[in-house]
């Protein structure tokens, strides 16, 4: 049984289309002609994200430490 999260859409116009993104998953952008169609298409960039298993074939991974404020 998949959990269901709620999480925070934050949206705006730009070229009278909607864009947005989810605020709490860096890099989950999307964008729509009604704020429905945005709603959708940001859905359906989250099952993406979450799907995407594939890297590069011959890519290694490191530990980095980085500065946070």
């Amino acid at each position: 049984m998949a959990a269901r999260r709620h999480f925070t859409l934050e949206y705006w116009l730009d070229d009278g289309w909607y864009v947005g993104r989810i605020t709490e998953l860096p890099g989950v952008f999307s964008q729509g002609a009604t704020l429905e169609e945005l709603e959708e298409n940001i859905k359906d960039a989250y099952a993406l994200m979450l799907n995407d298993h594939t890297s590069h074939p011959g890519s290694k991974t490191k530990e980095i430490a980085l500065e946070t404020k």
